[in-house]
């Protein structure tokens, strides 16, 4: 194919979606990469002195190109695959990991920037060019710049094939996820189902050309059923296919997950760390794994006494209802009753919200409250191709009209998608010849799809599922870094779910929810009544959820700094082990979930020996809305204070620096305790 013809080598702002096609990956990346190569090798072998411009900026933006064209197929592997397009991906990922992993290795480029680091301007640097100099000779050095001819191979093999692991964990995640469905033909089995979900699961089917009621294991399906099903042998079947998901058959997980650690094991011994939870964090806020590991023993201590009372009261309740005889809970009946304990105990059912969160009311008036606190404006534009007809398209522009991002927008399951909600960003903006470049991102959700009569209503949950997402994407696009490798979301991993978390505080503050919370028939805001029984709910369980989560922080640590297959045995039984310490019900040999978390496993490092950032940024939101809270929540000042400080600033400086240059202090841990009640 000419490359004239191939739109991945010529991507401007608005990328061509609905033309990319599988046959242009291969030629396209290969091209790109060939590209790259040549330019590391100019870069390497440039004769004249080393200046920050001829060298540090040329390696800022080395692999530009590459990496844009590279997330776009990325993307589309994850938004809108094919089977065609998977190949193609997989084929040209190795290439392009080992090339990432070269960089670093390549000792031309190596001896260039020490030549550098030590000239008369290198000490004069000062701000983000001073930073960028000094993390960019540690990240050569932690990985392999000084490693010996044999090792830097080594590490070249190891990324290669973790690359490959990786990809094929997530596929088989996929795959298993979309080989079960549950179809029910007796109406009468569907009891305690709210007709929302009775209705979207009656659509499943007929789109299915099927008669009946059917069920999948994407969050928008599996989770209402969990939740409202009077049906226990249903809950547990589902339960059963959802924990355990790639753990055997066609789509098993569980080699590649003692390969993937093995190999992450092997590459942080290779580069002088004990294990890899101390290398992958070198960089990070927690700096160790051990440090990491002390900050969730801390809240599991102060948690523990809680998540052991609501245990005890919810299997009270159960036997409130049952009598004394009633058994104890299994794990698919613990969302069931705990969902008829906090009816009873607040008045309060989750499904009474979900008129009042039409998708589209929730979407403007989450702009709405960007546009208060942060001066910008986001508008759809039309007209932008995109992957999916139901994916919108929208600018974001300052105060003064200047455009500082665009980004799309993809709410709804699809069998060609992955599951979860996440952030992608095709181009970080930096500066050019005609001015700051402007950024351009995606954010992707499963949530609740639109029915024949009703528009898209969405949960609570679902709802602070948005604003996260959408705070990861403000954290990309309004910022204002100089440097392409420090800019929007480009941060320490235990610092990046701030932007994201904090936002999740706007969707239970009354102010904020009569913006945007509108039943979808009438108009009418969410009523004092109900609102006051959702505030009153908000920390029922909360212990639970905070073990629920320490649990998988504690398991993601404990398999990259201990887990050993001779010593611990099969690494499913590992992980339920080290589980059930955290779950209030007990965990059959059948539980596999590690086989399907694709926070761990998808990705080289992804959240790997990082899972417990979202903790750690919940300690940091907790604390950083206070400011909000005692200042108003639409406070504008505070709010251009935390763009100025936390957003604009991506990785310029310290996390720490930048957490204490917007609270005038370091964080108190205590904030998200007492938020969630645990003090």
């Amino acid at each position: 194919m000419a490359a004239d013809f191939n739109p991945l080598l010529r991507l401007d702002f608005r990328i061509p979606f609905d033309r990319i096609r599988a046959e242009h990956v291969e030629p396209g990346i290969q091209q790109l990469l060939q590209e790259a190569r040549e330019r590391l090798e100019a870069l390497a072998n440039d004769g004249s002195a080393p200046t920050f411009r001829n060298t540090l900026r040329k390696l800022d933006l080395l692999s530009e190109p590459l990496d844009r064209a590279m997330a776009v197929v990325k993307h589309l592997e994850s938004v809108a695959t094919y089977p065609e397009l998977r190949a193609a991906h997989n084929r040209v990922e190795p290439a392009v990991s080992e090339f990432h992993t070269n960089i670093p290795l390549h000792e031309g480029l190596w001896k260039r920037l020490k030549d550098y680091a030590v000239t008369k301007a290198a000490g004069r640097l000062r701000g983000e060019r001073r930073r960028y100099l000094t993390k960019t000779l540690d990240e050569f050095r932690r990985h392999g710049a000084e490693l010996g001819p044999a090792g830097k191979a080594r590490l070249a093999e190891i990324d290669v094939e973790l690359a490959k692991l990786t990809t094929r964990f997530s596929e088989n995640v996929l795959d298993a996820t979309n080989a079960f469905d549950l179809v029910i033909k007796e109406e009468s089995r569907l009891a305690g189902l709210p007709p929302n979900a009775v209705a979207a699961a009656r659509e499943s089917a007929a789109k299915k050309g099927i008669e009946g009621w059917r069920f999948t294991l994407q969050a928008p399906s599996y989770t209402p059923l969990m939740t409202y099903l009077d049906d226990a042998g249903i809950r547990e079947r589902m339960y059963r296919a959802f924990v355990t998901r790639a753990s055997g058959g066609d789509f098993d997980n569980r080699s590649l997950i003692v390969r993937i650690l093995e190999l992450r094991r092997e590459k942080a011994q290779l580069l002088g760390y004990k294990n890899f939870a101390d290398y992958a964090l070198a960089d990070r806020m927690a700096r160790t794994g051990e440090q990491a590991l002390e900050f969730l023993k801390e809240l599991k201590e102060k948690t523990q006494a809680r998540y052991e009372e609501e245990n005890r009261e919810l299997l009270e309740f159960r036997r409130s209802l049952e009598g004394p005889g009633a058994p104890e809970l299994a794990p698919w009946d613990l969302a069931y009753y705990a969902e008829k304990q906090r009816a009873a105990l607040f008045d309060f059912d989750e499904e009474a919200l979900r008129p009042y969160f039409p998708l589209e009311k929730v979407v403007e008036g989450m702009f709405e409250i960007a546009a208060r606190l942060y001066g910008i404006c986001v508008e759809e534009e039309k007209g932008a191709p995109t992957w999916d007809p139901s994916v919108r398209y929208y600018t974001i522009r300052d105060a003064d009209g200047i455009k500082l991002g665009a980004f799309y927008a993809d709410w709804y399951p699809r069998e060609n998608k992955r599951g979860g909600a996440w952030m992608d960003a095709f181009i970080t903006g930096h500066p050019t010849k005609d001015g700051f470049q402007p950024h351009l991102g995606a954010i992707c959700g499963n949530l609740t799809p639109p029915l024949a009569d009703k528009p898209a209503l969405l949960t609570h949950q679902e709802v602070e599922t948005i604003f996260h997402e959408f705070g990861h994407l403000l954290h990309q696009c309004l910022s204002k870094v100089d440097i392409r490798s420090l800019a929007g979301t480009n941060v320490a991993w235990d610092f990046v779910e701030l932007p994201s978390q904090i936002m999740e505080n706007w969707c239970w503050e009354r102010e904020a929810l009569d913006l945007f919370a509108r039943h979808y028939q009438t108009g009418e805001p969410i009523p004092e009544d109900l609102y006051q029984k959702m505030k009153r709910a908000r920390n029922f369980r909360a212990a639970n959820a905070q073990m629920r989560q320490l649990g998988f922080g504690f398991l993601d640590l404990l398999l990259h700094i201990e887990y050993s297959p001779e010593r611990d045995g099969d690494v499913i039984e590992y992980s339920r082990r080290i589980l059930q310490e955290f779950t209030p019900a007990k965990l059959d040999e059948t539980y596999a979930m590690v086989a399907s978390f694709t926070h761990l496993f998808a990705a080289p490092t992804g959240y790997g020996a990082g899972y417990y950032s979202y903790k750690w940024a919940e300690v940091l939101e907790a604390d950083a809305f206070t400011r909000f809270r005692q200042a108003g929540v639409f406070n504008r000042e505070v709010g251009m204070e935390f763009r100025h400080h936390i957003l604009e600033k991506g990785d310029s400086e310290d996390p720490a620096v930048l957490y204490r240059s917007f609270m005038g202090r370091d964080p108190d841990p205590n904030a998200l305790l007492a938020r969630l009640g645990l003090l």
